[in-house]
């Protein structure tokens, strides 16, 4: 099949406005600035590039070659004796294929922006897109499990867990990935055949129903922008709508674990399986942005808040229930129980993002700072080869459960899965970092994080260059500018208090509103923005309703999250206690973290007490027994005397724990 006339004009339109960007709206009014508009500059997300495109990309494939998923795909392609079967638990599998290419479409076209020999990668992404479109079915139908002889289940047969719209969806991301970065349009026509049927299977006159796991909504809405064909959006509102109406069968989880309890018009609060509900939630924010529907941009913005305000853990991880990977009650964060899946951040991200480009939220991106530097980050390894599905706050010095819930192995970060779904995810996320930092606008440009980086637009081009998250300033260079009045904006996180702006060689106090810093002039090129973001060492308790961190203290610097790992403190993590006055004494230094890959990082140094050892008794009784006065009486002096000794704690940055040897972790510690 080929593109259509109308589409491909749609398309070409669409690509004049300057939408290159993993996510291109039509509509609304802020357009983000791909990869083609914004490079990273000599700072930490581009560190992590490098670490992706040199460890992570390379140990990925290597595992996906292992695990069979490409060989899933080629032995449909070409089925050869029919001997082999296929290798894997889930239906799936196919998904983290796709999500690798993904990523591997931002790499190659860098490669061929500098010239360099793109080796390997480029094998893997040719045999990859050959196998796929050899496997794929004559009616557009794709997906290796349901397609393979000895399966008994037939494609269509479970939508709860077949996964196959979930499947279709990475497909299409990865496909409009090779287009808009490579020009490469071959994934793209077997994405549009299996969307195509689709649309015929599920569409206005088809079968009402959903998939168990969202995700190919937010997929078609950008296959709708990509192509400009309608009905790719007007599925992915079908979607939307039908959610929450009990189509879902149910087997094992109730319907909230797939968010088909109540519509997402009316749903109280994020529910059910973390990914699934971010995942909904980014499509629906789509489909609310191109269809102008603000009755649902209003209830997903009430969802989003009400998350922020009582499911997300101070890292930005999203679930705090193993057993069904769901987000649980409102104030049910306890620390060594924290699921947080790294999909599930990713999930937030996206999410975030879109909502920011509804609604211009400062708010909103705070959060995904937060998300990115903490949930996000702590997910792999600093060598780039290893990582943790799930990201709890706590570990205790006797713990023996394996991320991910694997029977064994590594007792922390893991080289693959059973599941492999993070991997891939965090290929493709950090690939496609700098998608997702700024936006041209009617009136200039608005940067919506900040890192060292280019961006380019007609009408201003500016140079970013700071050393954040580590360093509070920040120094805006114009490089060029039109002969007009432009608008810069930049935001100011919500830690921020004081500081201030300096244009022309005078300062004056940084007063943000609604979070941003809007600057309005005709601009000639080496003009200059010079923030200065203070970053005093901040102690955070929490809301009284979460009862597993009641009499807690956790310290954070920026948007960096801190945490202690008994590899650096002498007295035992559990009896160490801080109080608020002490962020205040705390000692900020640069150092040397993990010799092995040469990480150095901003530290804390923080002044502590340490506790006497609490009495053995696990329930001591406090009254109505004849011991209960000296019970009492013991604990109160644990809880109100003088310590028996002082110490200096030193916290790492959260993100970077669990590279050692296995050890407790605390982010959260006693208050006094």
């Amino acid at each position: 099949m080929s593109f259509d006339e109308d589409a491909r004009a749609a398309s070409t339109a669409v690509h004049a406005g300057g939408r290159y960007a993993a996510v291109a709206p039509i509509a609304g009014v802020r357009i983000p600035l791909g990869a083609r508009q914004v490079a990273l500059g000599d700072g930490e997300l581009r560190a992590w590039q490098r670490r992706n495109r040199d460890a992570t990309v390379p140990h990925s494939i290597e595992q996906l070659r292992l695990a069979g998923n490409l060989d899933n795909l080629a032995r449909i392609a070409d089925p050869g004796d029919g001997t082999s079967r296929f290798r894997g638990r889930y239906p799936f599998l196919d998904t983290d294929v796709f999500k690798t290419l993904e990523g591997l479409a931002y790499l190659l076209a860098e490669d061929e922006a500098v010239g360099a020999a793109p080796g390997d990668v480029r094998d893997f992404y040719e045999e990859a897109v050959g196998v796929i479109e050899a496997a794929q079915r004559e009616d557009g139908y794709l997906n290796s499990y349901f397609q393979a002889p000895e399966i008994e289940k037939e494609p269509w047969e479970d939508l709860a867990w077949g996964h196959e719209l979930y499947n279709l969806g990475h497909l299409i991301q990865a496909a409009i990935a090779a287009k808009r970065r490579l020009g490469d349009d071959r994934l793209l026509i077997v994405a549009r055949a299996f969307a195509d049927l689709a649309v015929e299977r599920f569409g206005p006159d088809g079968d009402p129903q959903v998939c168990g796991h969202p995700e190919v909504e937010m997929a078609l809405v950008e296959l709708f922008r990509e192509t400009g064909v309608p009905s790719y959006l007007e599925l992915a509102t079908a979607f939307v709508d039908r959610r929450g109406h009990g189509t879902v069968e149910l087997r094992v989880f109730p319907a909230e674990y797939f968010q088909d309890s109540a519509p997402l018009r009316d749903l109280d609060s994020v529910t059910g399986h973390a990914v699934r509900m971010a995942y909904l939630a980014a499509g629906a924010t789509d489909v609310a942005l191109e269809r102008g529907d603000q009755e649902l941009l209003a209830s997903l913005q009430r969802l989003w808040d009400d998350m922020v305000e009582t499911k997300l853990y101070l890292t930005g991880g999203l679930g705090s229930r193993h057993s069904d990977e769901a987000i649980g009650d409102r104030y049910e964060l306890p620390s060594e129980r924290s699921y947080s899946e790294t999909c599930a951040a990713i999930a937030v991200m996206q999410w975030g993002w879109r909502l920011y480009l509804a609604t211009g939220s400062a708010a909103v991106l705070d959060t995904v700072e937060t998300v990115l530097y903490n949930a996000y980050a702590a997910g792999l390894s600093a060598d780039g080869m290893a990582f943790f599905y799930d990201n709890p706050l706590q570990r205790r010095p006797d713990h023996l459960q394996r991320s991910g819930a694997e029977a064994d192995g590594e007792l922390l970060r893991r080289s693959w899965f059973g599941c492999p779904c993070c991997p891939p995810n965090i290929v493709r996320w950090t690939a496609e970092l700098q998608d997702h930092l700024a936006t041209s606008t009617p009136a200039g440009v608005e940067v919506a994080h900040l890192t060292a980086a280019s961006i380019t637009t007609e009408r201003l081009s500016v140079t970013v260059d700071t050393a954040y998250p580590w360093d509070g300033a920040v120094i805006v260079t114009v490089d060029t500018a039109a002969d007009d009045e432009v608008e810069l904006a930049i935001r100011i996180p919500a830690w921020v208090v004081g500081g201030s702006i300096r244009m022309g060689g005078s300062a004056a106090p940084l007063e943000p509103v609604d979070g941003w810093i809007r600057v309005r002039r005709w601009w000639r090129a080496g003009d200059t923005v010079e923030l200065d973001l203070p970053m005093p060492v901040r102690a955070h308790g929490a809301h009284p309703s979460v009862d597993a961190l009641r009499g807690s203290i956790a310290f954070v610097r920026g948007p960096i999250v801190s945490c202690a790992e008994q590899q650096d403190t002498t007295a035992d993590l559990d009896l160490l206690r801080f109080s608020g006055a002490d962020a205040g004494r705390a000692v900020v230094e640069h150092r040397r973290i993990l010799d092995r890959e040469g990480i150095d990082a901003v530290t804390l140094l923080v002044p502590a007490t340490v506790d006497a050892p609490a009495p053995a008794v696990l329930y001591p009784v406090l009254s109505g027994a004849p011991d209960a006065e000296s019970a009492a009486a013991s604990l109160a002096d644990i809880e109100t005397t003088a310590s028996l000794t002082q110490t200096t704690a030193t916290l790492i940055p959260y993100a970077l724990w669990g590279n050692r040897e296995p050890g407790a972790m605390r982010v959260w510690f006693r208050a006094r």
